[in-house]
């Protein structure tokens, strides 16, 4: 497991705010502790180029501009132009990695996709893992490719399927991605619930609605349906949007997943035969560094398989 991580990006926050620091701070050491072999990576920032896939110039201004609140949810913390830029870095070099060969997760805040390509919300400004998924498909050529595949032998991706198992609906990653032939995207959310939209499927779009306290076998099963959906795709690479907030004891959800649920959702991927990488979305319970260590234990049971 190839684990991207800036221990920078704990140096911003807000007394009170669920997008907190100590979402991070909690999970380095005990991953550190528990998987000694897992390797780790300061990822670079993401350049101008690759947020221009997804974000336009007027956007970017704005966020490195930072005078000012982008919703109650989103401040305009000092210096999160670096901090969302790294972030999204972090994305990219994840999937750069997948396609090498390695499973990657980017363990980073600020999370990205809620953030359209014109507008910061949700505790997002950079939308990662659209950037992540564009970055790969305009790959001419892989560097440092790895092990041996048909994917990293071409150096060519052409399709790519994003997982979003978050408890809040996709929806900046779903205006991105829309209507791209190239890109299957499935979200698996609570509905009703912030922020009101997923009800729909179309085109490339598989939205999988979950209803609040609805059991965990309905929530757990959506989310492989969506999954097997997205195999039919045939994707060259399938990326994550890791969110944990459909965790019970969530303070901003009304979901009933446990801490076995997401050992389930991480043994689907170990199943998966592409590359793959996660990135970190939501998750506010004091509980996370724990989910997030089950989920990544039995997704990498695939190497240690």
């Amino acid at each position: 497991m190839r684990i991207f991580h800036d221990p920078r990006c704990v140096k911003y926050g807000r007394p009170g705010h669920p997008e907190r620091p100590e979402r991070i701070v909690r999970t380095v050491p005990l991953l550190k502790g528990r998987h000694g072999d897992w390797l780790w990576r300061e990822p670079r920032a993401a350049s101008d180029q690759e947020l221009f896939r997804a974000h336009s110039r007027e956007h970017l201004a704005r966020v490195a501009n930072g005078s000012q609140d982008f919703d109650l949810d989103t401040p305009a913390y000092s210096n999160i132009d670096f901090h969302a830029r790294q972030s999204a870095g972090a994305a990219i070099e994840a999937a750069r990695a997948a396609i090498g060969g390695e499973h990657a997760f980017s363990l980073m805040r600020p999370p990205g996709h809620h953030a359209t390509r014109d507008r910061a919300m949700g505790f997002c400004y950079f939308n990662n893992i659209a950037m992540a998924a564009l970055d790969a498909l305009a790959l001419a050529d892989v560097p440092d490719a790895g092990p041996p595949s048909a994917t990293a032998a071409t150096g060519k991706i052409e399709r790519v399927a994003i997982w979003d198992f978050d408890a809040h609906h996709g929806n900046g990653t779903e205006a991105l991605v829309a209507d791209n032939e190239k890109i299957m995207f499935a979200s698996i959310h609570q509905y009703p619930g912030w922020p009101g939209t997923g009800t729909k499927s179309f085109a490339n779009i598989l939205n999988f609605p979950v209803a609040p306290y609805s059991s965990r076998s309905i929530h757990v099963r959506a989310a492989e349906q969506a999954l097997e959906k997205l195999l039919e795709f045939k994707p060259q690479l399938l990326l994550v949007s890791a969110g944990f907030d459909a965790y019970k004891n969530d303070p901003i959800t009304q979901m009933t997943l446990e801490s076995g649920d997401f050992a389930t959702i991480g043994k689907c991927l170990a199943a998966v035969k592409i590359p793959t990488a996660a990135i970190l979305e939501g998750g506010y319970s004091n509980d996370l560094a724990e989910l997030i260590d089950v989920f990544l234990s039995s997704w990498d049971s695939a190497v240690a398989d």
